[in-house]
Formats: C-alpha cells, sequence, structure tokens
C-alpha cells in the first residue's frame, strides 16, 4: 500500500514555498499601502489643523468659514453651548455665518442646526424676544427643505417656539404667510406643515381671529384635492376643537368630520373616526346618538370590506368608543356591537390550516399578521367590555370569549391577556372564580413573557381569588382550587430552567404573598424547601437574594415550633457553617432579612453568635460582608438585657481590629469600628429602672412602677442629653448626679492621658501578638454612646501584678443564647477556673473599650 498523496491545499515548507509566502505576502503589502494613505495626507492634517491661541468664537468663525462640513457640523453641534458662555459674541459673529453655511448644507448639517436652535430654545439661553429675532427666520425658511426627513426636523422645532412665542409675533411672523403657504398653488410639503402648524396654532388665539383668520384654511385644507393633507388636516381637527370650544366644534368641526367620513380615501375615513372617537366627550347626547352612533355603525359594517388596517384602529379604540357611547345604544345595537367585538376576537383563526408558514404566500402571512394585531387590541379592551356588558353577565356574555383569548395560538394576544387579568379579577369582584380555570392556564403558559406579564399582579389576584372578590371575607385559603399550588411550582420550576433570570427573580418575590393565600402547612411541604434549594445551589445572586427573603417570610409565618427550629438549624448549618464560602456569604444576606423582618429579640436569640462566629473566617471576603453587616447586627441589641451580647461583639470587634491582615477588610474594620461607636444603643426603660431599684436596695411598687413604664413607653433610644447609668456585673450603684459624671468624665480623662500607651501598645503588631495572652473585659456601654460608667466600679479597676490574666481564645465557640438571659456564662456553671469578668485585668483601667477600640483605630490609621 502507498502512502495516500497529499492534498492540493496542504502546507509545503519547502524552501521554494516559503519564498512563495513571503512574496505573497509582499503583495499584500502593496495592496493595503493605498489604505494607509487614503486617511489623511499631511497636507489634509494641515488644512484640519486650528490654531490653539484661538478662542471659542474665533474658532467657530474660521471653522465655518474655512473649515471641512464635518467640521462645521461640530461646530453647529456645539451652538447651545457658545450661547451659554457668551450669548451676544455667538449671536453676533456665529450666527450669521451658521445662516450662510445652511443655504447649502447637506442633510446632516442641516438635521443638527434644527436640534440645535430646539436646544437654544429649551435651555432659554436668550430671551424669547431675542430667539424670535435670531433664529425664527432661519427655521421657517428651511421648512420646506426638499429631504423630508430635514423638513420635518425643522418643523419639531418650529411647533416647540409656536408654544411661546407672544401673539403678535405669532401672527405677523407665521399666521399671516400661511396664508399663502396654504393655497393649493403650493406644494404638497408646504401644505402638509401649514396643517400641522394651524393645529398648534389654534389656542394662541381668540375665538373671534380663529372665526376669521384660521378656520377657512382649516376647511380649506379639509377640502384639499390630495388625499394626504386632507388626512392630515383631519388628523389635527381634535387640536383646533379643543382650542375653538364647543359651540364652534358642532357647528364647524363637526360637520367637516362627517364628510371626511366618507372619504373615498381609506386613510382620511380611518383619521375621521380616531378624530370622533377622541371627541365623543365633546358632543352632547344628541349629537352622539343622531349624529356619531350611525357613523360608528356604518364604519364597523364596512371594515370587514375594507383595509385591514382599518380594523386594527377599529379594535384598538373599541373600548374608547364603548365607554363614550355607553347608555345611548337601543337592546338591538348593543347586542350587534357585543357580536362585533367577539367576532374581532377570533379574527383570523377560522383560517388556521397548520400549513407551514413556508408554504403560506407572503400577502397571506401579513393579513394574519395584522389579524393578531387585531385580536391583541380586543385583549387590551376586554375590560372595557366587561363594563359594556356588565360583570353579572360576564358568564354568560363573555366568559367564552375570554377562554379563547387566553387560549389563543400567538404569544402577543396572551401576553395582552395576562396584563388584563387583574383588571378583570376586580371588575368581577364576588364572580372572580369564573376565571380560576384561566388563571392555572396562565400560569402554565408555554412562553414566559406570558407569566412575566401575569405575575407583575399576581399577589393581588390571588388574594382576590381567595376571599372571593369580597375583602371582608377572611377565608383567605384556596381550597376550591386545588390547581393552583402545582401551577405555581411548575411555573417556577420552568422559570428557573430557562436563561431569563429576571423572571425568576421576579416570580419568587412575588411567592412572598403565599402566607396569606394558603396554609403554613401547604408553604412548608411545598414551597419552603424549595427556596432553600435555590439559596443553596442557584448561580445567579439576584435570584438567590429573593429566595433567602422569600423564605424569610415563610419562616416568619409559620407558627409550628417544630418546622420553625428544623428551618432555622439549616439555615445555621448548611449555610452560616456551610463549606462553600458562597453560602456563608448568602448566610449573611439572610441574616440581613431576619433584621428586616423579625423582631430584634428573634434574631438575637437564633442569630446573632452564629453571624459574629463568621469573624474566624478564612475568605476575607466573608468577613468583609460582615463587617459591613455589623452595624445592623448592633442595632438589636438593647441595653441592659443584651449585654453579654454586646460583650461577644466587642470582643470579636476587637479580634478583627488586632489581627486582620487583609488590608480591605481592614481599611473596613476601621471605618465600621468608628461608625459603631457614633451609633446609639437602644435603651430597654424598664428593665434599667428595676436594676436601679434593685441596686439601690428599695422595692418598686407597682403604681410607682406603671408610672415609669408609661413615661418611658414610646422612645427606644434616650436623648443624649439624659444621662444614663447601667449597672456593672458587680451590681454596684453607679452615678447619677450631672456632678458625679462630669466627675467621672474628668477622672477618665486623667487617668487616660497618664497612661504610657505609646511606648507599650505603639502598633497592631505588638497587639496581635499579646492578644493570645491579654484579655480585655468590655464594658456595658459597648460601641457606642449608650452609658456613663462609674469609675467606682470593681471591674474598673486593675489587679496586681501578680494576678493571672484573663484569656480570650478566639477558637472557642460562641454559648447559645437568647434575650433575657442577663449575664454572661456563669464561671460556676460552666466549670470555668476563669477570673470572674468584674475583676479582669484592664490595659486602660479607667478607658471604656469603646474608646479604647476607636483609641486603637486611630492608631491603625497613623
Amino acid at each position: 500500500m502507498h502512502p495516500p498523496p497529499p492534498a492540493a491545499d496542504a502546507m509545503d515548507f519547502s524552501q521554494n514555498s516559503l519564498f512563495g509566502y513571503m512574496e505573497d505576502l509582499q503583495e499584500l503589502t502593496i495592496i493595503e499601502r493605498p489604505v494607509r494613505r487614503s486617511l489623511k495626507t499631511p497636507e489634509e492634517i494641515e488644512r484640519l489643523t486650528v490654531d490653539e491661541d484661538l478662542s471659542d468664537i474665533e474658532r467657530a468663525v474660521y471653522l465655518l468659514s474655512a473649515g471641512q462640513d464635518i467640521q462645521g457640523t461640530s461646530v453647529i453641534a456645539n451652538l447651545p453651548f457658545l450661547v451659554r458662555q457668551n450669548p451676544a459674541e455667538t449671536l453676533r459673529r456665529v450666527l450669521p455665518k451658521v445662516r450662510e453655511v445652511l443655504h447649502v448644507a447637506g442633510v446632516e448639517m442641516q438635521l443638527t442646526a434644527a436640534v440645535s436652535f430646539r436646544t437654544i430654545l429649551q435651555e432659554e439661553s436668550v430671551s424669547i424676544h431675542t430667539y424670535a429675532h435670531s433664529f425664527l427666520q432661519v427655521i421657517l425658511l428651511h421648512l420646506e427643505h426638499r429631504d423630508a426627513g430635514v423638513s420635518n426636523a425643522w418643523l419639531e422645532t418650529l411647533l416647540s417656539v409656536i408654544e411661546v412665542l407672544p401673539k403678535e409675533t405669532l401672527k405677523h411672523e407665521i399666521l399671516n404667510p400661511l396664508v399663502s403657504k396654504a393655497q393649493l398653488s403650493q406644494t404638497v410639503q408646504s401644505r402638509l406643515v401649514s396643517c400641522k402648524i394651524l393645529g398648534k396654532m389654534t389656542n394662541k388665539f381668540d375665538a373671534h381671529t380663529i372665526k376669521r383668520e384660521i378656520l377657512p384654511l382649516v376647511k380649506s385644507l379639509c377640502q384639499d384635492v390630495e388625499y394626504e393633507v386632507r388626512s392630515c388636516m383631519c388628523r389635527q381637527l381634535e387640536n383646533i376643537a379643543q382650542g375653538i370650544g364647543t359651540e364652534l366644534t358642532k357647528s364647524v368641526v363637526l360637520p367637516e368630520l362627517i364628510e371626511l367620513s366618507r372619504d373615498e380615501g381609506s386613510s382620511v375615513r380611518l383619521a375621521a373616526f380616531e378624530t370622533l372617537v377622541n371627541l365623543l366627550d365633546v358632543f352632547d347626547t344628541d349629537d352622539r346618538s343622531q349624529t356619531i352612533l350611525p357613523l360608528v355603525k356604518s364604519f364597523c359594517e364596512k371594515s370587514f370590506k375594507a383595509d385591514e388596517s382599518i380594523l386594527i384602529s377599529l379594535s384598538f379604540h373599541l373600548g374608547k368608543l364603548c365607554h363614550g357611547l355607553y347608555g345611548i345604544f337601543t337592546p338591538d345595537q348593543h347586542l350587534r356591537f357585543l357580536e362585533f367585538y367577539k367576532k374581532l376576537c377570533t379574527l383570523g383563526l377560522q383560517q388556521e390550516n397548520g400549513h407551514n408558514e413556508n408554504q403560506i404566500p407572503p400577502q397571506i402571512l401579513e393579513q394574519e399578521k395584522k389579524y393578531i394585531s387585531v385580536r391583541k387590541n380586543c385583549a387590551y379592551n376586554f375590560p372595557a367590555m366587561i363594563v359594556f356588558v356588565d360583570p353579572k353577565n360576564f358568564h354568560m356574555e363573555l366568559y367564552s370569549t375570554f377562554f379563547c383569548l387566553c387560549h389563543d395560538p400567538e404569544v402577543p394576544v396572551r401576553y395582552t391577556i395576562a396584563i388584563c387579568f387583574y383588571e378583570v379579577s376586580k371588575l368581577l369582584n364576588s364572580g372572580v372564580y369564573l376565571i380560576h380555570k384561566e388563571l392555572i392556564t396562565l400560569l402554565q403558559d408555554e412562553s414566559l413573557e406570558v407569566l412575566d406579564a401575569l405575575i407583575d399582579h399576581l399577589p393581588e389576584i390571588l388574594e382576590l381569588m381567595s376571599t372571593g372578590g369580597e375583602s371582608s371575607v377572611q377565608e383567605n385559603k384556596l381550597s376550591s382550587l386545588p390547581d393552583l399550588i402545582p401551577a405555581l411550582t411548575a411555573a417556577e420550576q420552568r422559570a428557573a430552567a430557562s436563561l431569563k433570570w429576571r423572571t425568576h427573580e421576579k416570580l419568587l418575590q412575588k411567592y412572598a404573598c403565599l402566607p396569606h393565600i394558603i396554609s403554613s402547612d401547604q408553604i412548608y411541604y411545598r414551597f419552603l424547601q424549595r427556596m432553600f434549594t435555590i439559596v443553596m445551589t442557584n448561580n445567579v445572586l439576584p435570584v438567590q437574594k429573593a429566595a433567602s427573603r422569600t423564605l424569610c417570610i415563610f419562616l416568619r409565618y409559620n407558627r409550628k415550633q417544630e418546622q420553625r427550629h428544623e428551618v432555622i438549624q439549616k439555615l445555621i448549618e448548611q449555610l452560616g457553617q456551610g463549606k462553600s464560602y458562597w453560602n456563608r456569604l448568602r448566610f449573611l444576606d439572610t441574616c440581613e432579612f431576619i433584621i428586616e423582618i423579625f423582631s430584634k429579640s428573634f434574631f438575637c436569640k437564633y442569630f446573632f453568635l452564629p453571624a459574629i462566629e463568621l469573624t474566624h473566617d478564612p475568605v476575607a471576603n466573608v468577613r468583609m460582608k460582615l463587617c459591613y453587616l455589623l452595624p445592623k447586627v448592633k442595632s438589636t441589641l438593647k441595653i441592659p438585657a443584651d449585654k453579654h451580647l454586646l460583650q461577644q461583639l466587642e470582643m470579636c470587634v476587637r479580634k478583627l481590629l488586632c489581627q486582620e491582615k487583609d488590608k480591605d477588610v481592614l481599611a473596613i474594620v476601621k471605618r465600621t469600628v468608628l461608625e459603631l461607636d457614633r451609633m446609639e444603643m437602644s435603651m430597654d426603660a424598664e428593665q434599667l429602672e428595676k436594676e436601679k431599684q434593685q441596686s439601690d436596695g428599695r422595692p418598686m411598687s407597682e403604681k410607682s412602677f406603671e408610672k415609669k413604664r408609661r413615661d418611658t413607653k414610646t422612645p427606644t433610644t434616650l436623648p443624649k442629653s439624659i444621662p444614663i447609668s447601667v449597672p456593672g456585673p458587680s451590681g454596684t450603684s453607679t452615678p447619677s448626679t450631672s456632678k458625679e459624671i462630669k466627675k467621672s468624665k474628668l477622672i477618665r480623662s486623667q487617668s487616660f492621658n497618664n497612661q504610657a500607651f505609646h511606648a507599650k501598645y505603639g502598633n497592631l503588631d505588638k497587639c496581635a501578638s499579646k492578644s493570645s495572652t491579654v484579655g480585655y473585659t468590655p464594658s456595658v456601654s459597648g460601641l457606642g454612646k449608650t452609658s456613663v460608667v462609674s469609675l467606682t466600679d470593681d471591674s474598673f479597676r486593675t489587679r496586681n501584678a501578680c494576678s493571672a490574666p484573663t484569656t480570650f481564645s478566639p477558637t472557642a465557640s460562641l454559648p447559645g443564647t437568647s434575650r433575657g438571659t442577663g449575664n454572661s456564662v456563669d464561671p460556676k456553671s460552666s466549670g470555668s477556673k476563669e477570673t470572674p469578668p468584674r475583676k479582669a485585668t484592664l490595659l486602660f483601667p479607667s478607658l471604656s473599650v469603646s474608646r479604647l477600640t476607636v483609641h486603637l483605630a486611630h492608631s491603625i490609621l497613623l
């Protein structure tokens, strides 16, 4: 056997071939050279270069005079800035050059000038009189530009100017020239511009001027030989009617609309119909019943024989039409109009034949798209049709139509009816049970767009379903709708399996309403575990947070202690103590939601210690997130009930401050320490009063206690002007008078100044090295401005040098706690041989821990 011959295009690395490749590369280089030269030659660069010493005005004048088009366009785009900076010089020197350039300017420069002129008007950089004198003639000059886009741009600018021009200027500069511009001898473009200007100007003049000078032009343009002009003027009749009042509208505008509604051009008839619908509120009952209703009836009868675009407009305005003509239909007319609506709701469905779209002619496909638009508009107007037939007759008259719209084969139709589902539910009120099945259908829809539209108001819909539309009814468990829970779970799973995570996030947020809808057991067995799984396994952070918050709400409304404890244990063990740092981060998010949703005592009882244990986390991001959360954690504490938790918090912050090695975390710790020190602690006033009475050895009578409770009932934190004394662990009394407080502060300040702090513990390295042997006993004051502590307390006295110091092990597990335990772990009950806290060694005998911690932070910064 011989080896196969090499392929013709196989690469050959022989010497001849390499030379061949080099020649090919040289040819490519030769081809590329003209491209490089075609960018800009030195001569062209020289022409584009401008002297840097020129001022903005001089540079603008130079570029408009001798520059290229792109430079002139740049100057015109910068014209609003020049007017703001130096209006007088800009109008005197730059604007005349702009007028000259615009005579021969291209489309891009013209569009830029129209936008710049409008911007100058909106910014009010110059007065209206100056603007009209300088810019108005330029705008009017270019209204009839040969390019339709440029003409429309200048027209938009002029319409904005008309709103602010004074009446005299409008009359002389715009209205008088408009008489000649609207004549048949002018171009179609000129007459179209005149129609829009008339519609904008009408409300600027008095009735006499309108009747004598404007209405004759309006009539002339309504009878123009070109259907484009008639249609354009017809659409301006609504604005004109609002400016001339009811009487002139009935005598002048209505006859023109009637005539235009019979026009041979379909676009003119459509414009007349839409204008009539928009002006229904202007006409009285007689005009509606004798004039407008026959026109509408004739329009509806002829619509199926006309262009489909008329059907689209008719279906869109159907709701407004029903509202405007409500009460004047005879029973027969009411029935015919309802049947017409039902026919529109199924338009095009009879032609479904299951053929492939590639086999359908393009014109048929275009027609089907228009039919879809018609059915979509019918879905949009369905709430108005419920009002039209009365909600009591919904089941008999409209339920079958509603069923068809919810099962329509096209997504836009089902999407629209899903948006309207809440409005339909409100209108049906006690009859909302009739559309239970349709709710399940839309929840199970294969399109996530439909589901996304439905869940916007899902809590309100489910509440109406659960109460039967009556807010006074308290039967809020959907026993009559057994398919709801499977539909909700299937919808969530379908959203989770898709890439549309925003829909999934929104759905999880809306599930927070379920405790008000279904039972706690149903939530526990069908939804709660699913929320926990999403928090643990989902890869999208907003989705995880939404599931976490909804899980907390489920837990909040669960009253079974066994289930509650199971969920709490899972949160702590699988999230707070999970192997993945991502799960531990989500645990901190959950803690934040718990602080928001639950009481402070609940958080302190179950989640306070597991949260601050994460100060030992090996991942810097977890410690960093915990630092951000610490102010909220501290806000859950109340003094003196939670002083043992406050001590744990202080020790954790001190450990972070002394031992943190990550520079980013350490920077956040410093800021957090300062924020914690500024925080005001919540005081339990009743508990404080009880402890004070006990420390004084005097029993407190019930009446006295009740009086104190009423006096301190409202505030959660005490004013700064009221000093509060918190008893220390030793139970000794504290100073209560202002003189003793001032004396205490003075002694503390003097004692602090006498400490050799910088000589012995001048940096964090020494502090960190001694942290395993030197322990601090935190004061009850905590990391903040909470109380004034007496220096006579034994806990603030230095021990003998031979005494063994209290140690703090960073690896020791934090004890479980609950609000109201009073003190920290008892040495006797725990079997510890440590010295009681009141006798612990303090490096700073007269310095509270809050001030010590802040001082350490300042030392680090220094």
